[in-house]
């Protein structure tokens, strides 16, 4: 199966971008970098991690691919794997709805995974069109009222009887002390548990917990009757949690292929670890990100999503860039672009607006859907009968290619990453491509790319002004 591609030639722009030769002199640099990233997997497997050293070392997402497939393949039913498949065939037989809790990397991979991989309008359609999977809704990812009310509305009270009325929660998080997450767990199981009827006493079997193996939500969850939590690996931080059971059972609850998904991460990790410098897509992505900003001050990087369908893929995207590297008074600033739709918000000042810009487009090959072509009209007074015969991807293609040239012409760079198609093989190599590049910038940076110190100053303030009312 074929691998993202990724093209800087846009780049190679002397006076505002990069050259080949500037690569090619940090090619040591970062080659050091990957090694440093393959060490750190060893080094966290060992158990031995100096108290000192790189803290939080939170390597275990590198190969947790590998070791799922692995384990499933020798186990099956047995395995991690197999029983987050059996587990979700359980919980998708009894309901016609999930809503997923959480919050951040608890939930941001799932959402992508739903928009991109799911079939348009995907809640919208009957049973029947969704393959018999559940609707799925997202919430405890924020602290809306009238949000989570809607919802809390739509499921109503339901009737114990008829399936597609019944309705189940998955709740994601590794501590259970996210607030916002913790009372929307609280609020949807009190509903949860009315909307049951004389059924209520198996309410546990509605709902599937994944945290972590100590903390307020395990305890919580023991206490409920929910004796079937999945974990959050340890060495995993939400933000690299996506190919764990925070992604996988929220994927397997849409009817994805969670193995395909598993694949495509494994086999770009292969290529980071094997493929020499000059050849390897990661090390080239890291090296042009990093010498624009080092060389040219281009502390924006605009993630231009050349499909609707993967918006939630660059927010994702947003969330691990900015906790990852975003330290230290330095950092990148991640913005996440839907396009044709805002080349008429935001192009204007993209095109003539301050140098401190990459425009990283991410190209779908391969469409789901037969291409959809313009059509001859009796009513022409727009004129596009003599472009009847094009399509949408014609028009795509065309915007792409104007846009790219329009930068260039300008002097401002740009890189492309083409996906062969939008699938789970492709998306789980996108989510590994994008965690280990993040994770090499941050070690040539000197920098450690876990932990997020800031998240939690919030929190704090928050729960404290709470308690002091």
């Amino acid at each position: 199966m074929s691998l993202i591609h990724f093209d800087y030639s846009n780049a190679l722009i002397p006076q505002y971008g990069i050259t080949q030769e500037g690569l090619a002199r940090l090619e040591d640099r970062l080659s050091a970098s990957r090694q440093e990233v393959l060490d750190d997997v060893q080094l966290f497997h060992s158990g031995s991690t100096p108290a000192e050293y790189k803290q939080p070392l939170d390597a275990g997402f590198t190969d947790l691919p590998q070791r799922l497939l692995k384990e499933y393949r020798a186990a099956q039913k047995d395995s991690e794997l197999g029983q987050i498949l059996s587990r979700t065939k359980e919980l998708a037989d009894k309901v016609d709805r999930v809503v997923v809790l959480g919050i951040g990397g608890s939930y941001m991979g799932a959402k992508a995974l739903m928009e991109s991989c799911c079939q348009p309008f995907f809640n919208e359609r009957s049973r029947g069109e969704r393959g018999g999977y559940p609707r799925i809704y997202f919430e405890g990812n924020n602290v809306d009222n009238d949000a989570s009310a809607g919802l809390l509305d739509l499921l109503g009270n339901g009737n114990p009887v008829a399936k597609e009325e019944r309705w189940g929660l998955v709740v994601i998080s590794k501590s259970g002390g996210t607030l916002e997450t913790a009372a929307a767990f609280r609020q949807f199981f009190r509903a949860l548990k009315g909307s049951l009827g004389e059924d209520a006493e198996q309410v546990a079997d509605y709902v599937i917990p994944i945290t972590g193996q100590t903390g307020k939500l395990f305890d919580l969850a023991a206490a409920l009757g929910c004796d079937r939590p999945f974990s959050v690996p340890d060495g995993v931080g939400g933000r690299f949690s996506i190919l764990s059971a925070v992604g996988l059972v929220p994927a397997a609850l849409m009817g994805l292929d969670v193995v395909k998904l598993l694949e495509g991460a494994v086999a770009m990790t292969d290529h980071f670890a094997k493929a020499e410098p000059k050849d390897n897509s990661i090390l080239h992505y890291v090296g042009v990100m990093y010498l624009l900003e080092q060389w040219r001050g281009v502390h924006t990087r605009v993630l231009s999503m050349w499909s609707k369908a993967l918006e939630s893929a660059g927010l994702w995207y947003d969330q691990l860039l900015a906790e990852s590297l975003g330290k230290d008074l330095r950092g990148a600033l991640p913005l996440t672009v839907v396009n044709t739709r805002d080349l008429h918000s935001r192009a204007q000042q993209h095109q003539e607006g301050r140098r401190d810009k990459v425009y990283a487009n991410v190209i779908v090959g391969q469409w789901r859907y037969a291409p959809v072509p313009i059509g001859n009209s009796e009513h022409n007074q727009d004129q596009l009968n003599e472009l009847a015969d094009k399509t949408l991807p014609d028009i795509m293609s065309a915007a792409i290619a104007g846009t790219n040239q329009a930068y260039l012409e300008d002097q401002r760079p740009t890189v492309d990453l083409h996906l062969p198609k939008v699938d789970e093989y492709t998306l789980g190599q996108f989510f590994q491509f994008m965690m280990l590049a993040t994770v090499v910038e941050g070690r040539l940076l000197a920098m450690n790319p876990y932990g997020q110190p800031g998240v939690e100053a919030y929190k704090k303030n928050m729960n404290r002004i709470l308690r002091e009312k």
